[in-house]
């Protein structure tokens, strides 16, 4: 058995998006991975049977994703370089469904089996729109979401839902039109669309339709729709402010009331599933202490009790059919597998992707109290063998709503190589992580870099009291990008740093991010023109010049999101000050593109933390 080394990035395998097939008898799913010689990440479709045997690959295409079996079990619908094709399942060509310019989303399929929806982009001056002139021609903004993270600008496009009936088959009828977005489409048993609409400008507002009938959302969000067979479910969280996404009935009674944590749809670096029926009961997962669990709860409401999880694993991908449930698991030696389980019964692997070869550092839970007595939970990786101090990395997440677990996830391979080259990481989850109840998620609203500060501080140095850690350097994408800056500017503590996608100017963010407003006004509790003082005060650009620690800069050139002018910021007050700096851009990189970009740009990450650390803080 060796250790992991960089060249095992190419050698894994991921699967995600599980599917069980009507009968319960057979799952097809996504399985990834990165080609070296392209320098593009792959997906094709492969089938598992439920009673074991080896998986078998379903698809030959290298950019296939989002399969949906048709109601009868015959066939699965899937994307394949964003468009939508069918294929028969014992055997046959596939048949390209859709072939236009602005591609198409995931298929939802009528109960009947005769008719496909989906959602996709829509040119609000109609299809026959030239592209070409689309694309180069002067962008006219008159909404504050006039752009999006790894769309860029969206121009005059919105999404919007189109039904496809095969039997005829016909092209595409464009359902809604107008100058919203739709999203969380699904069937009702009888055939009618039930889906969401939401105008996401200044003030966001959701509008449910089922049908022609439309139910006002009033202060709610809704991030999908549902039809179960008790009726229509959504998710849904607070229009007004920060909060848990919450199960919900269409009168927004909540289907989980006492339920303290937070539901888990699934999304880019978000594990979790849809909910689904189970009988005359919802499944459902929602994240615990990091880890993302499978919880049932009767249709009629109550308290729900958890049926798949554990605190070493993260569950994503749920697929149910009666009392059967598929899924993906991660845990610290894999970074997924399928599963599959009844209700009451034991989890069954139906993969193996694990790099048989390699051992992988598992990490230990840890738990610290904070100076104003908050629990502070996470874990560290550490070679066991390992007895005397040596450097540690305080790697800190992103969201800021989201969280750490143990399982190992494929992207950070730098954790492991820098525990085989003698590191710890301390992966610690502060307050405003999720998974520890609604008052810890919101704790840090209006209090960015103030409320959290201690909850990294202290249980750093309390691992250097203990004899872990003889230096400490700090790491951290997005959110965790802005508290890099902040820690450096506001403590003495870290001997180097590294700020991913970072956020370092909270006024210029407001207006140049895709989601500067929402951050200003939900998150922030702060916006520059109105309350300049507030957001002063968590604003870590205010302080730069108390910053000594040599920092590496790593950003993506088309980042939406935290935009690279906030590097580029950074950078340029640490280099004319002389600190030890250094900025990398990733040309064409989205604030995601750790998750999805090119794989030579995801290695490099990792690579240039390694070097930087090993350079400045041993």
């Amino acid at each position: 058995m060796t250790r992991l080394q960089w060249t095992d990035q190419y050698r894994l395998r991921v699967p995600a998006d599980p599917r069980l097939s009507p009968d319960g008898r057979t799952v097809v799913y996504v399985l990834h991975q990165d080609d070296e010689d392209t320098d593009e990440a792959r997906s094709a479709l492969w089938l598992v049977g439920v009673e074991g045997g080896q998986p078998w690959q379903l698809t030959l295409g290298d950019d296939d994703s989002a399969p949906r079996w048709s109601p009868d079990g015959t066939s699965v619908v899937f994307l394949r370089k964003q468009q939508l094709w069918l294929l028969p399942v014992d055997g046959g060509e596939a048949r390209q469904l859709t072939s236009r310019a602005l591609g198409a989303g995931p298929a939802m399929w009528h109960p009947e089996g005769k008719k496909i929806a989906f959602c996709a982009p829509a040119d609000l001056g109609g299809e026959d729109v030239d592209q070409d002139k689309r694309r180069t021609g002067p962008v006219v903004v008159d909404r504050i979401d006039y752009k999006a993270d790894g769309s860029g600008l969206l121009r005059r496009l919105r999404n919007h839902l189109f039904v496809l009936d095969l039997v005829e088959d016909a092209t595409p009828q464009q359902v809604t039109s107008g100058d919203f977005h739709v999203s969380g489409p699904s069937w009702s048993p009888d055939g009618e669309l039930v889906y969401c609409v939401t105008d996401g400008d200044v003030t966001p507002r959701s509008t449910v339709f089922v049908g022609d009938r439309r139910i006002s959302c009033d202060d709610h969000l809704v991030m999908g729709t549902y039809w179960l067979p008790s009726g229509l479910v959504l998710t849904v969280t607070d229009a007004r402010s920060v909060g848990h996404v919450r199960l919900a009935r269409e009168n927004f009674e909540p289907l989980v009331p006492d339920f303290d944590r937070n539901v888990m749809s699934g999304g880019p670096g978000y594990p979790g599933a849809a909910p689904q029926a189970s009988g005359t009961s919802v499944v459902f997962t929602a994240r615990d202490q990091g880890c993302t669990h499978v919880y049932m709860v009767p249709a009629s409401g109550g308290t729900p009790r958890k049926i798949i999880g554990s605190p070493s694993t993260v569950i994503s991908g749920v697929s149910v059919v009666d009392e059967q449930i598929c899924y993906i698991s991660s845990d610290p030696c894999s970074a997924g597998d399928v599963f599959v389980a009844t209700v009451d019964g034991a989890p069954r692997r139906l993969t193996d992707y694990r790099l048989q070869d390699v051992s992988l550092f598992e990490p230990s839970p840890v738990s610290f109290t904070v100076t104003d007595g908050t629990s502070v939970h996470g874990w560290l990786l550490r070679d066991p063998s390992q007895t005397s101090p040596g450097p540690l990395l305080l790697d800190i997440h992103g969201g800021p709503h989201n969280a750490w677990s143990p399982a190992f996830d494929g992207r950070h391979l730098y954790h492991q190589v820098l525990v085989a080259k003698g590191w710890s990481v301390l992966l610690l989850n502060p307050r405003a992580s999720d998974g520890y109840g609604s008052e810890f998620f919101t704790a840090a609203l209006g209090r960015w870099g103030v409320a959290d500060q201690q909850d990294f501080v202290d249980p750093v140095r309390s691992l250097i009291e203990e004899g872990v850690a003889s230096s400490v350097a700090v790491c951290g994408y997005s959110y965790g990008g802005f508290a890099t800056c902040w820690l450096t500017a506001h403590t003495d503590l870290f001997a180097a740093a590294v700020a991913g996608g970072c956020v370092s100017d909270l006024t210029s963010m407001y207006g140049t991010s895709d989601a500067g407003h929402f951050l200003g006004t939900r998150e922030l509790q702060a916006l520059p023109h109105s309350s300049p003082e507030a957001l002063a005060a968590q604003n870590p650009i205010a302080s730069v010049d108390r910053v000594r620690t040599p920092t590496l800069l790593l950003h993506g050139e088309n980042d939406d999101r935290c935009p690279i002018g906030q590097a580029e910021q950074w950078f340029t007050a640490l280099r004319v000050r002389g600190v030890p700096t250094r900025l990398v851009r990733y040309p064409g990189a989205s604030h995601l593109f750790l998750l999805a970009g090119r794989p030579s740009h995801r290695l490099d990450y990792n690579r240039r933390i390694v070097d930087w650390l090993e350079e400045h803080a041993r």
